[in-house]
């Protein structure tokens, strides 16, 4: 294991290998995708944890419990909570707009685009915090999250689009089900929380931090660790460049053997 305590070798070899002699790794649009998580990930801060801190009843920590304790899983836990929460729209979406952001994630989002890369924002939190943020920072990304609704006046309710009944997590959306959708892709994930960990785990390569870095440290299942996207971009570039340089081997025409007579 490197000095930095993390596992370098994420990308799924023998897999990436035979879609390399098929022709479908590097040289197509559609061959990689990347889904990113986005509270805490692509928000600095759970932009949920915000908004229950500041207009639910306090009862909505105990609920937490329940979900961390792993009595529930996380659509029980979010219905319940935003059941709790009494503001007008303005007032929610006053405090997401001063929710810090990784001023990175543009500029990964770059990368992606410039290399054919199509990124995926996948989140277990609230459609309306994620697409206002993402707005705010001028990007126009596919978010598949939670449905925030409000019901007027005060109320508000949360529908789950992307759930599964047979989600493993209980999650309200079901991350490993929406990646495995993508078809036969290499897929990136990048998070940091219990929600990524089974989508983690269909990935061929992991850029996580916090929770899912020790999860996935802590089972022996390789990552690489980032803290904010400059590290992700500084990852994906190498990961990119090192798929760049195996095609072209693999490209390289053998001279022919001649056998000699003697």
């Amino acid at each position: 294991m490197p000095d930095g305590g993390h596992v370098v070798l994420n990308l799924n070899e023998e897999r990436a290998f035979s879609m390399l002699s098929r022709g479908a790794l590097w040289g197509m649009q559609s061959s990689i995708r990347v889904f990113v998580d986005f509270d805490g990930t692509i928000a600095v801060e759970d932009v949920t944890d915000v908004i229950l801190d500041r207009f639910a009843d306090p009862s909505w920590r105990e609920i937490e419990g329940e979900w961390l304790a792993g009595t529930i899983g996380s659509r029980e836990c979010m219905a319940r909570q935003v059941d709790l929460i009494r503001a007008r729209p303005s007032a929610i979406d006053a405090l997401v707009r001063d929710v810090e952001f990784d001023r990175y994630f543009p500029a990964f989002v770059a990368l992606c685009h410039r290399n054919g890369i199509p990124v995926t924002v996948i989140s277990d939190g609230l459609d309306r915090a994620a697409n206002a943020m993402l707005a705010r920072a001028g990007l126009d990304l596919p978010v598949l999250a939670n449905r925030f609704e409000w019901l007027g006046r005060d109320r508000w309710r949360i529908t789950f689009p992307h759930a599964r009944d047979d989600c493993r997590s209980l999650s309200g959306h079901c991350k490993c089900a929406t990646m495995a959708d993508a078809g036969p892709t290499l897929n990136v994930m990048i998070g940091d929380g219990r929600s990524d960990i089974c989508a983690a785990d269909s990935a061929d390569l992991v850029i996580a931090k916090d929770a899912l870095a020790e999860h996935r440290r802590a089972h022996g299942l390789a990552f690489e660790r980032f803290d904010d996207f400059a590290g992700a971009i500084a990852i994906f570039q190498s990961w990119i460049g090192a798929g760049w340089r195996r095609e072209k081997i693999a490209r390289v025409p053998r001279e022919p053997v001649h056998e000699q007579s003697y």
